[in-house]
């Protein structure tokens, strides 16, 4: 086997170990709850950040931190690990909370599960909105809750204590923050998993934004029925109750809310759509634009059909020899003397500026690249649009008097010269008809 070989085998296979990794443990928030009423006979929830560890392993593990309440995830059929992999534990946000069934005792039909149960809801977040994640803890209890308001009588949790859980539900989305262009038709991912089968599950997707709340998508697996579209039937046997818009407009923008219900567990993901339409940019003048000297020009940046509102229009002045040089080059001048129309509000419900100056013509600005940039948040690099100035000397007036009656002389001469050619001719004539006239 030849060197080149046994390096590309001892690169694969050091990508299929760091494939595999997965995160042991996550350092979390516990946030516990105390509700009381208070001094008008109101409840009153009063969260109390605890320091928590969500750890993976096996019943009867050590706690990787003694000293913190530890969450520990045993083997189930679902795979939280796996929801996390190829991610830094620096790019995870976690949580840890109680999770109220509100007195509903509804025997959990997955191995294992023939007692009571207490529930935690362990939230897992990437820091730059790649996925978010929500799974439901189910720990084994002797004890049956204690009815409806449970939440008023928690089970205390030591600082130090371990609970043995396992992952009963997950629900997952990778598109929490999404933006669209208009007239797209974007596709909301959300998936679930439940560790048994047969569960009776009701998927559901609202759209919600500035107080107003509708309903998308419903569906219910024991009925089979199915109110709304964008979801795939087939889809949500396998898990994906992913939802696809029709083509979007303004209005589609708002948070959309995936919820799904396994009585006695309710779970919901928030994914927020954003339009972001980018401006049309352009110029009212050429790539080179010709002046005279002392003439003003009005020259015009406009962007057209953007949106959201906020817009960033800039002129600049530069030497275009030097815009092509990587070091040492001057930087360009922003331009002070810069007016900006109103914005307009178009049909479409995206907006349009300009941004123009009044340019008076120099023989030092000849040859000066003048620029227009234009940023907003729907574009990764501003867009740049510039032209050339050459500007002409302007012409002289007695130039143009000595001009013109050079002109006008050598029209006289013309005249005259035509005048003489013509008189010539008609002695000639005269004597040629007289001689034929004797023969």
């Amino acid at each position: 086997m030849g060197v080149f070989q046994k390096v590309v085998i001892y690169f694969y296979v050091i990508g299929v170990v760091r494939s595999v990794q997965q995160i042991p443990w996550l350092s979390c928030q516990f946030t516990d709850e105390h509700v009381s009423n208070n001094s008008e006979g109101h409840i009153e929830t009063q969260l109390i950040p605890r320091e928590a560890m969500v750890q993976f392993g096996l019943k009867g593990d050590a706690p990787v931190n003694p000293h913190a309440i530890t969450f520990l995830i045993t083997v189930s059929k679902l795979d939280l690990q796996r929801s996390i992999e190829g991610v830094e534990v620096e790019e995870l946000e976690c949580e840890v909370r109680r999770y109220s069934t509100e007195g509903i005792h509804v025997r959990w039909p997955a191995l294992g599960a023939e007692g009571y149960n207490r529930w935690y809801t362990c939230i897992l977040r990437h820091r730059k909105d790649k996925f978010s994640v929500t799974a439901f803890l189910r720990h084994p209890s002797d004890q049956p809750p204690p009815g409806q308001q449970d939440y008023r009588s928690w089970p205390p949790i030591a600082d130090r204590e371990v609970l043995t859980t396992t992952v009963a539900m997950l629900l997952k989305t990778e598109t929490p923050s999404v933006k669209v262009r208009l007239r797209s038709q974007p596709k909301l991912h959300c998936q679930f998993s439940i560790d048994h089968r047969g569960p009776n599950v009701t998927v559901e997707w609202h759209w919600q934004s500035r107080g107003e709340r509708r309903m998308l998508f419903r569906y219910n697996s024991r009925s089979g029925e199915i109110h709304g579209s964008g979801v795939g039937k087939k889809a949500l046997a396998g898990g994906d109750a992913s939802y696809t818009l029709p083509f979007t407009k303004m209005s589609s923008e708002g948070s959309y809310i995936c919820s799904l219900t396994v009585n006695p567990l309710f779970a919901n993901m928030e994914l927020n759509l954003h339009v972001e339409e980018p401006p049309r940019v352009s110029l009212n003048v050429g790539p080179t634009l010709v002046l005279e000297e002392g003439k003003e020009q009005k020259v015009v940046c406009t962007a057209e059909n953007y949106y959201p509102l906020d817009v960033e229009i800039l002129w600049h002045e530069q030497n275009p020899a030097a815009s092509g040089q990587r070091v040492g080059a001057p930087l360009p001048q922003e331009l002070k003397n810069i007016l900006f129309s109103s914005h307009k509000h178009n049909q479409d419900q995206t907006y349009s500026l300009s941004a123009f100056f009044y340019l008076k013509a120099s023989l030092t600005l000849s040859g000066k690249q003048f620029s227009c940039s234009v940023s907003h948040p729907s574009l990764r690099m501003p867009i740049k649009k510039s032209f050339i100035l050459q500007v002409e000397e302007p012409s002289s007036l007695m130039f143009n008097l000595a001009v013109g009656l050079v002109l006008i002389s050598l029209s006289g001469v013309l005249i005259i010269l035509l005048l003489y050619l013509n008189s010539a001719r008609r002695p000639s004539k005269i004597v040629r008809n007289h001689t034929e006239s004797q023969w």
